[in-house]
Order: C-alpha cells, then structure tokens, then sequence
C-alpha cells in the first residue's frame, strides 16, 4: 500500500451530513496550486462537488496562491475538475438525483506524489440526529472514562 498524508479534512462534513459512500479521485490541478497544496494552504470546509456536462467539478475548494508562483498563479476559488471514470460519473448522477443527496470533499490527501480527493456521497442530517450523535459521542466518552478509572485501580 502506497503512503498516504493527509493534508485538509472537512470535519463539518460528517458533522452536517451522513456520508454513504466515499469515493477516491483525483484532482486536476495546475503546478502552483499542487505546490500550495503540499504546503497544507487548502481548505474545504465550504466546497462541495457537482456534475456538469458529464464532468465532476469541486467548487468553494480554496487553495492560497503560492508565494513564489507570481504570474502562474490561478484564481483561488476556481472550479477543479475531479478525474473519474464515467461508469463512476454515472452511478455518481443517479445517485445525486434523488432528493437530499450530496456530492461533498471529506478530504484532501497526498497519494505516494498525486493528490487525491475522497469525495463523499451525503445526506443531510437533522437537528435530531445531530443532536442524538452528540448524546451517544458523550455517552461513549463517560463510559471510556469510568473504565479507565476502573482499570486504573486495579
């Protein structure tokens, strides 16, 4: 297996959205912004993924200008397009298409040299669920706790 590094997590994704299915692709991308990207100035805490024209494009992903880059340096905010297979495209669409469904980035990762993107297929949550995930997290975590103090006794 191929070494991986992580270099931007979306934590609200899983926070706002049940992820169904994750899906791994690449990103097109200029050398400036690959450069910006090793260097962890990437956020996508707002982007989200949408099919145009047969085409998979990830939008509101930001990656800072690189200093050194001066005229090579793209917009920002530009739409990126992901490289997928079109069988992928496809299943990606249908699934889209149902009502509530989004296509949202979880992560941005370094892939032996490429850059990679794990896209995630969503449904937004409600309140309630939101709120039921808080109750468990913090239930787990007091019973982690009392074990550990158990444990620790003995």
């Amino acid at each position: 297996m191929e070494n991986t590094k992580t270099l931007a997590q979306n934590k609200k994704a899983r926070h706002n959205y049940f992820i169904l299915e994750t899906i791994e692709c690449g990103i097109e991308l200029f050398g400036t912004e690959v450069k910006s990207i090793r260097l962890g100035k990437v956020n996508i805490a707002d982007a989200y993924a949408s099919v145009d024209n047969g085409e998979v494009f990830v939008k509101g992903m930001n990656i800072s200008p690189y200093e050194q880059g001066n005229i090579f340096n793209r917009d920002p905010l530009r739409p990126k397009k992901l490289l997928l297979h079109k069988s992928e495209i496809r299943k990606l669409i249908g699934q889209v298409q149902q009502d509530g469904y989004a296509l949202i980035p979880l992560s941005v990762y370094l892939k032996g040299s490429h850059v990679k993107l794990a896209l995630g297929v969503c449904k937004g949550k409600k309140l309630y669920d939101k709120r039921n995930d808080l109750q468990s997290r913090d239930a787990k975590r007091s019973m982690d706790r009392a074990f550990k103090e158990h444990n620790s006794r003995y």
